[in-house]
């Protein structure tokens, strides 16, 4: 059986998403406290105290769980990333069949994999854009379904790796 193919995350992304695990790891003995002292109030079918305790435990857990298979299953390598060239973790402009006026620029990644820049759309490598153009070159045109069922055209202009300084500071012009 093979290893699925990690998501590609910025480094930047990975540290916040790191920084967001640890501070919620080191939250979890205060809930914990939250939860006995609440306990101890007495009766706990009519505890709303206790109750709120044990929800945030649930969504902190659930949040600990989801950050951690994110970063279990990500990577912040871009093995086969080159200049030209669409891949995972590439900024991508392109237009749209055949319309040079109808312009965008992308990240193929996940939607975590930009979290430091908002500004930049992100659309994975398993959408139908996304693993249209996954591996095709500057110039090159190729087709995709869209989930309304037209096909869509979608020309490459430029690919290249992302790099978020250069997206940052192009954000803080």
């Amino acid at each position: 059986m093979t290893e699925p193919q990690k998501q590609y995350i910025t480094p930047e992304t990975k540290r916040k998403l790191e920084e967001e695990l640890n501070a919620l790891i080191a939250h979890r003995p205060v809930v914990a406290a939250e939860i006995n002292e609440r306990r101890e109030e007495g009766d706990l079918k009519e505890n709303a105290g206790y109750d709120a305790a044990r929800e945030m435990q649930v969504e902190e857990e659930a949040r600990i769980a989801q950050i951690s298979k994110l970063l279990t299953n990500s990577t912040t390598e871009r093995a086969a990333a080159e200049e030209g060239v669409a891949h995972v973790g590439s900024v991508v402009h392109v237009y749209y069949n055949g319309d040079k006026d109808n312009k965008e620029t992308f990240l193929i990644g996940t939607r975590a994999a930009a979290s430091d820049n908002k500004d930049l759309e992100t659309y994975s490598e398993h959408s139908p854009l996304g693993e249209a153009i996954v591996g095709a070159r500057e110039g090159d045109t190729r087709s995709y379904k869209a989930p309304n069922g037209a096909m869509i055209e979608v020309t490459i202009v430029t690919a290249e790796p992302y790099d978020s300084a250069k997206y940052a500071a192009l954000r803080n012009s």
